[in-house]
């Protein structure tokens, strides 16, 4: 456990995130994700976490960690055909993780994962927020599309609307 992350994480306001992910970024994100699910059976859902509470930080959790809870805690697992997809963003540490449920992580590898997440927080380091997460979302959608193409019955299974933890 290093004393700068967990300082930074007790002591930065959640608030903070409401500078960077403005009401216009969050309505951006929305409607990407609406306009992506509309191609692919996938259900997309993006969630920005300011900081860890204590107990993460005193178990040293990691980004990934966080967002496999995250992904329970939002229930992206509950799809029909397990398509669901969570894009996570831990802010203060930069990091960047998407979690695939079974049915997709089957058809879609990981490596291409990692891909978005790093493009991502390479947009991030550019001050490039808003644009770095709604193309995240398209290039998450554009993996979807091939192996789980829309159909005319294409429910909307999840809230396309982003979220703030």
């Amino acid at each position: 456990m290093r004393i700068g992350r967990v300082l930074r994480h007790l002591f930065t306001p959640s608030w903070v995130l409401g500078r960077t992910f403005t009401p216009d970024v969050m309505a951006a994100i929305d409607a990407a994700v609406a306009a992506s699910e509309a191609c692919h059976r996938g259900e997309i859902r993006f969630a920005v976490e300011a900081g860890l509470d204590l107990p993460e930080l005193m178990r040293d959790a990691t980004a990934r960690e966080r967002a496999v809870e995250v992904f329970s805690r939002l229930r992206v697992w509950d799809t029909e055909e397990n398509t669901g997809v969570l894009i996570y963003v831990q802010w203060l540490d930069r990091q960047v993780e998407i979690v695939a449920d079974r049915g997709i992580a089957r058809r879609v590898p990981q490596a291409a994962w990692e891909r978005v997440c790093r493009t991502m927080e390479a947009a991030f380091r550019d001050g490039r927020f808003g644009e770095g997460s709604v193309e995240a979302v398209r290039a998450v959608g554009d993996l979807l599309a091939g192996p789980f193409p829309a159909r005319p019955d294409n429910p909307n299974e999840l809230p396309d609307r982003p979220i703030l933890l």
